[in-house]
């Protein structure tokens, strides 16, 4: 190996970092505990479908994801196949990941295979009665994925572009954001419009002057981005505390108000009239 390949490598496993923090990788495989190991899973995610326990990605091969190669990689999150075929459900948003260009997935799985790998079992998923496992997950994709990578917006600007990307693929904000129906799809003409989520209310980030953050600057949104307080000085708590400590802190600015025109950019939605 060159001394130029070693020094890729490293720029690779870097940007890949910066990636997982981006792609909240670290908040959903982590359990809240303040022992917990990072990106072991065990996390619990629970919805109207049952009770969701996030896998472990460490290198491990036997509990986490060190047997699998760069297209297991890439099917996995792009796709939601596992490598032995298995379909996963939507509770693991590949449904935006699919977006992600190729390179970053990449670059993401480069920088978890350098991490010291952890042998830890995660518990299966404890699904509601009425959920027949393989076939419920692969009757959902039927019905509701389509996958494709981002396409960017000639007629925006590259600060929208990368905006678009981070919120609809990278940062996946509509998965918590934007309300569900019966089946467990995302509701796209009330994108981003708060949800239920969890049996937690997650706001409303359109910029409805009333329901929404219309009434949020770009910097507004930048700072909160960063340290978790709104304009009028409070501070977030439950599940977007943890997004901002493990996700969007770690950002770049200039990729946070990316974020922020991106939103500001997008249709209201009166969250208050559903």
């Amino acid at each position: 190996m060159t001394a130029f390949s070693v020094f890729a490598d490293q720029e690779t496993i870097k940007r890949g970092a910066y990636l997982t923090y981006a792609a909240g990788c670290i908040t959903c495989h982590t359990e809240q505990s303040d022992d917990a190991m990072s990106l072991t899973g065990g996390r619990a995610m629970k919805t109207p479908f049952g009770m969701f326990y996030t896998p472990n990605i460490t290198p491990d091969n036997e509990t986490g994801i060190g047997a699998w190669s760069d297209d297991d990689f890439i099917r996995a999150l792009q796709h939601g196949v596992s490598p032995t075929g298995t379909h996963y459900f939507p509770s693991f948003p590949y449904a935006s990941y699919t977006g992600i260009a190729r390179q970053d997935l990449l670059a993401i799985k480069a920088y978890l295979f350098s991490l010291a790998p952890v042998n830890k079992e995660v518990g299966k998923h404890d699904l509601a009665w009425f959920i027949p496992s393989g076939l419920a997950a692969w009757g959902w994709k039927a019905l509701n994925f389509k996958p494709g990578r981002f396409q960017p917006d000639s007629t925006k600007g590259e600060s929208w572009n990368r905006g678009a990307y981070l919120v609809r693929h990278l940062g996946h904000c509509g998965e918590c954001h934007t309300a569900r129906n019966v089946i467990g799809a995302l509701r796209r003409e009330a994108e981003l419009g708060g949800s239920n989520f969890g049996g937690e209310t997650v706001p409303n980030i359109t910029p409805h002057p009333v329901d929404g953050i219309g009434r949020w600057s770009e910097n507004d949104i930048e700072y909160f981005l960063e340290i978790g307080m709104s304009p009028d000085g409070d501070f977030t708590g439950s599940s977007m505390a943890d997004v901002i400590d493990d996700n969007t802190s770690h950002l770049t600015r200039k990729d946070r108000l990316a974020i922020a025109a991106y939103l500001k950019s997008i249709p209201e939605f009166q969250s208050s009239s559903q």
